[in-house]
């Protein structure tokens, strides 16, 4: 239990599961948390707490599975679909999804990162990103993953502390954050949004990364230290969009930065260039961390030994992701398409990683009865799975709009779409479960 963990390992636990956090509070989150403050005040920080609660019981799930059957998230995947089609489908869907994310992702990082390096010192694009590149480089060549997690964790506390201190020197009224945190809204056309605010916090690869390090820990301490570590991301979130709240107008990372140097000083401003920074940093060693691990997870068994931590493998599916950033940044591309892009393909993996972790929890052969998830964990994670294939059918059909230049539908008739698939889904999906549960 957690109150049996001594204090320096509780403390030392939140530090390494910040980890999750600095994955998921990257530029994507800056820039949809401040968007939807700039857009519709606090009105959507409640989806911001259903995110938070999403991560929370995903990565508790993927993390779960480690520890309790000692087979990673990708492991327990291959052994799900061992043989016939379904392993020639499943497992090559998933590596390309999740390193094609992480690349996509890896962009919009890295430009995140130097666009708040730039707000407070001009200095050339092309330096900025070379020299981001570079120190993510070193991180990743010479440090291991514990290494990693509690320099992420540092740098995580560092953005925290910046943005929250922010968000309370600006006075924010604490009726309207309160009720805007626990009343559901969607005001005016901002149904997307709040699907935006939710696929950029439940962020895929985390669920590979979160299994992926969770080894030698007891069931309480991933408890403790991933609750502590993920609702503090969380709170970022919302100190994010309560700072973002300030602007008045359309969004851009110039317009926060001026909005706050005039309401609170020049001060204000560098706070924020540097929470920016730290939020790309952090999420650009991490996106080509998960993706090494994603890939080492579903390929190295006890035949193949080169998908060891500094394999030469492991280090060739980090350095793919992170060099697709750094030349993708090279080329000069604007930060928030790029982000927006990428949430588009987190839509389409999203629902897919969801469905095949919540077949594996539930897979009393592997979990044990134990382990296995109950009741309260199968309702949480099966709301979940419908706000995630509503988002990414959503996001699918937005970037097929974008690429075709059609018009855009109306969102009811996005969400009567969404609503049908939901329903072709759930039928198969709800015999899967049952058969795994009763051992079939």
């Amino acid at each position: 239990m957690a109150n049996k963990i001594p204090l320096k390992k509780r403390l030392l636990s939140i530090l390494f599961w910040s980890v999750i956090s600095a994955a998921f509070i990257g530029p994507g989150t800056v820039t949809t948390a401040a968007s939807a403050g700039a857009s519709e005040g606090y009105a959507l920080l409640w989806a911001l707490v259903f995110s938070t609660i999403a991560t929370l019981v995903l990565q508790e799930a993927s993390a779960r599975i480690t520890i309790s059957s000692g087979l990673n998230l990708g492991q327990a995947i291959r052994r799900q679909y061992s043989s016939g089609a379904a392993q020639s489908i499943v497992i090559p869907l998933v590596v390309g999804a999740i390193i094609f994310g992480s690349a996509a992702y890896e962009t919009g990082n890295i430009l995140g990162a130097v666009a708040g390096i730039a707000l407070s010192w001009h200095m050339s694009t092309i330096i900025l990103t070379l020299s981001i590149g570079i120190l993510a480089f070193i991180l990743l060549w010479f440090g291991s993953t514990h290494v990693i997690a509690k320099i992420l964790g540092i740098l995580v506390a560092l953005m925290g502390i910046l943005f929250l201190t922010t968000a309370i020197l600006l006075h924010p009224p604490i009726e309207k954050i309160l009720t805007g945190s626990i009343i559901p809204t969607i005001p005016g056309s901002s149904g997307l949004l709040v699907l935006a605010l939710v696929g950029t916090t439940v962020v895929p690869y985390n669920l590979f990364l979160g299994s992926g390090i969770s080894g030698g820990q007891t069931l309480g301490e991933l408890r403790f230290g991933l609750s502590i570590a993920i609702i503090l991301g969380g709170i970022i979130s919302m100190g994010i969009l309560v700072v973002g709240a300030a602007v008045s107008g359309t969004f851009t990372f110039e317009a926060l930065s001026n909005q706050l140097t005039l309401q609170l000083g020049s001060w204000a401003g560098y706070f924020f260039g540097f929470g920016l920074f730290a939020a790309g940093l952090s999420s650009a060693i991490t996106a080509p961390l998960a993706s090494a691990i994603t890939a080492q997870s579903l390929f190295a068994d006890e035949r193949n030994t080169g998908w060891q931590e500094h394999s030469r493998n492991f280090r060739l599916v980090w350095l793919g992701v992170l060099l697709v950033g750094i030349v993708f940044g090279l080329l000069g591309i604007k930060p928030i398409p790029a982000i927006i892009i990428a949430q588009a393909l987190n839509g389409i993996v999203l629902p897919f990683a969801a469905i095949t972790l919540w077949i594996v929890v539930n897979d009393i052969q592997l979990m044990g009865k134990e382990a296995l998830n109950g009741i309260l964990s199968n309702i949480m994670t099966a709301l979940i799975v419908i706000v995630t294939i509503i988002l990414g059918v959503i996001n699918v059909i937005k970037a097929l709009i974008n690429t075709f230049s059609w018009n855009m539908p109306g969102e009811g008739l996005l969400f009567i779409i969404s609503g049908i698939v939901v329903i072709i889904v759930a039928y198969p999906l709800y015999g899967v479960l049952r058969k795994k549960r009763e051992g079939d």
